[in-house]
């Protein structure tokens, strides 16, 4: 490559391109034309290409030599190699996006959440209650404090990486030495090992046990809310901070009611004569006994709605309503005595024999039908 090549063509970037968009475009080449992934004759010419346009456009003093139509590479005693003061660091850079070491991981972890069900009434779910649950999770063990460590006893650093958690080794390639870098064997990067576990918890930090937690159940939960107490879930490794622990609730069905979102339905079933006479009806709410009032000449399927006697709402003031469903009876069994007073009733009426009615807009619908019919 001479002086007279354009660097910034061979990386595909603008003049004005930023150091940042100079490096992107380098890993991206770096990747796509290194040997070991291309095996293509002329990947290696090109590899060494773009690595001797990326050394002289990502230093800003030989980019202001090369714009200025200087060759910094000559001036810097480059050689046919292309690497001159190209370091490893650029090359690793370009494919796992920088080679900072790792470190020593810790032993202490945060743990993980935990999940349990519970089944409720709905009376539960209406005004909220207090449930005494047992859970069992990890928790912190009490003989070594969460260390792993036997008492009297510690983590001593590994003497394999020298606390560093990680070791290096050391290859040759045609690019020169390579060094990589891979989590120690011996403490599987923790940089420390622990010579006497923890006899209570294997060294782990944390043992499994049984406890008693008391939940409140706010008012207006339904199937699938969940609960969140922070911190009453698993305990982490090493004696970490614990998770959360979320209950779902599952509410259970109700004999009379069915629940709509904050609104209770239910349905009653009156005599014909009591829907067309009126009535008052009891009835057992979640609140207690009420009293309903059904109008002379209900009609089945007619709802009556008492307001506010519902689930309270789960987020914001009041309640939803009970909405009850009236369903008139038809008798169909009489005796003597009973159907000779409905004729008499049917005569007084005028409905001994009954045309029938269709429902508001059925009778158009039928007119349509039989003038489709008639027209064919």
């Amino acid at each position: 490559m001479s002086v007279s090549t354009d660097y910034y063509a061979v990386l595909g970037v603008r003049r004005d391109a930023t150091q940042d968009e100079i490096k992107k475009a380098y890993r991206r080449l770096a990747r796509e034309l290194h040997p070991d992934v291309n095996p293509d004759p002329g990947t290696q010419e090109r590899f060494k290409e773009i690595g001797m346009a990326y050394e002289v456009l990502s230093d800003p003093q030989k980019r202001q030599m090369y714009d200025l139509g200087g060759d910094p590479r000559a001036a810097a005693g480059g050689g046919a190699g292309g690497f001159a003061g190209f370091g490893f660091t650029d090359i690793m850079d370009a494919f796992f996006g920088g080679a900072t070491s790792r470190g020593p991981r810790s032993r202490v972890r945060k743990g993980n959440d935990a999940l349990i069900r519970i089944e409720i009434e709905l009376a539960d779910a209406a005004f909220g209650s207090a449930r005494e649950i047992s859970v069992d999770t990890a928790v912190i063990c009490v003989a070594c404090s969460g260390e792993g460590s036997a008492p009297g006893t510690h983590p001593v650093t590994c003497d394999m990486c020298n606390g560093r958690g990680e070791v290096s080794q050391v290859t040759r390639s045609f690019l020169g030495q390579v060094m990589t870098s891979r989590p120690c064997p011996q403490c599987q990067g923790f940089g420390t090992v622990v010579p006497s576990p923890c006899p209570e918890c294997s060294g782990e930090g944390r043992v499994r046990t049984r406890r008693k937690l008391t939940v409140k159940i706010p008012p207006g939960v339904d199937n699938g809310t969940r609960i969140q107490l922070a911190g009453e879930g698993e305990v982490g490794p090493g004696g970490g901070p614990a998770g959360d622990l979320f209950i779902e609730i599952v509410e259970l069905p109700h004999p009379i009611f069915q629940r709509r979102g904050d609104d209770l339905h239910c349905t009653v079933t009156l005599p014909m004569t009591a829907a067309a006479l009126g009535t008052k009806l009891p009835l057992e709410t979640l609140d207690g006994p009420a009293e309903i009032d059904v109008r002379p000449g209900t009609q089945s399927g007619h709802a009556i709605t008492l307001r506010g006697r519902g689930i309270q709402h789960l987020r914001g003031a009041g309640r939803g309503d009970l909405i009850v469903h009236v369903e008139v009876k038809t008798p169909t069994k009489l005796d003597a005595e009973q159907e000779e007073l409905l004729r008499r009733l049917a005569k007084l009426r005028g409905e001994e024999r009954p045309s029938g009615e269709f429902a508001p807009g059925q009778q158009k619908l039928f007119s349509r039908l039989r003038d489709a019919f008639n027209a064919r």
